[in-house]
């Protein structure tokens, strides 16, 4: 069985509870029973609109923040994206093997480009994420149920190639995260910083300020017939925070009609406070050393190269690219 696994994360600086539950705390977990990779994929990040002065700044604090989450560099490879160029060569040799159509039904895609300039770098994010994942070899990726289609691109363009070429790259199966989506305490979608500020809360966020979001977080009253989707988002985050045997209570009260949420918000608050309060302790020393972080992502990224550079020759030589002296 192959036990390489990779993932990636935009440099959004900023992290909220969404993105831990949705990833995060999967990677943590996975990193005892993989050999993790995983990335700051600040390529990925061009794709949409982005201020070149601030980059820098939010690509050592995703560093920050994972580290401070749990991600062991002892355990784990930690790398900005870009350090690793074999990434970007992967993907234009893997541009010759996906389809316009298939990337034209990237659901992500489809959503996008309704919302911002449409470029070819949003068109193209798909297949730079499989050679994210092929230049390893990795065998298995994390993901949320919204990247599916993307892994499943990747098995597509790895068969493709393969079957042309011989074998050459592994074709990486995808564990989904078991905390499903995490909606915005609007209850209006997914848990996003795109929104309001007040629809979700960060990881650094203070106690007061986490009680304050949840205090005014959005519930039907308690006596519908059918449970909104704000109402079951915040009992499944009190499950994910507090654990299933306090969450069950709330959820028979809900199914009774007895459910006070003014007991329930402050139960939810205190449940996430105390669970991020060690995330932000180890955060703060951190940051008093941002030296440490760079070289854990300057580490990574070298041992990486080699690995990554001896897969670009691998594929080179299949497409008879690569030229030796006779």
């Amino acid at each position: 069985m192959n036990k390489v696994l990779f993932s990636g994360i935009q440099p959004t600086g900023q992290l909220h509870i969404g993105n831990y539950l949705g990833a995060i705390k999967q990677w943590v977990e996975l990193q005892n029973e993989y050999e993790s990779i995983f990335s700051i994929v600040d390529y990925h990040a061009i794709t949409s609109d982005f201020d070149p002065l601030k980059m820098p700044e939010k690509i050592i604090n995703s560093a920050i923040n994972l580290l401070a989450c749990g991600i062991d560099p002892a355990k784990s490879t930690l790398f900005v994206q870009s350090d690793v160029p074999q990434h970007t060569e992967l993907a234009w040799i893997l541009n010759s093997f996906c389809n316009v159509g298939e990337l034209e039904r990237m659901t992500q895609y489809k959503e996008k480009k309704q919302k911002q300039t449409e470029n070819v770098g949003l068109f193209d994010y798909p297949v730079l994420q499989a050679a994210d994942i092929l230049i390893y070899s990795a065998g298995v990726v994390p993901v949320g149920e919204d990247q599916i289609q993307h892994i499943e691109l990747t098995r597509s363009i790895a068969k493709r190639f393969n079957q042309k070429f011989g074998e050459t790259f592994i074709e990486p199966r995808a564990i989904i995260n078991k905390s499903g989506r995490i909606m915005g305490l609007d209850g209006a979608g997914k848990m996003s910083k795109s929104n309001s500020t007040s629809t979700y809360i960060a990881l650094n966020d203070s106690p007061k300020m986490i009680q304050s979001k949840i205090s005014k977080a959005v519930t039907d009253t308690g006596s519908e017939t059918q449970i909104s989707p704000a109402s079951q988002n915040l009992l499944n985050l009190l499950e994910h925070f507090a654990g299933e045997e306090i969450a069950k209570k709330y959820f028979d009260q809900r199914k009774n009609g007895t459910i006070k949420y003014s007991e329930l918000k402050p139960a939810l608050a205190e449940s996430i406070i105390k669970t991020l309060k060690p995330i932000q302790e180890k955060r703060a020393k951190l940051e008093k050393d941002p030296k440490y972080v760079l070289d854990i992502l300057q580490k990574s990224a070298e041992k990486l190269q080699p690995k990554a550079q001896e897969m670009i020759e691998k594929v080179k030589k299949a497409l008879g690219l690569e030229l030796s002296a006779k």
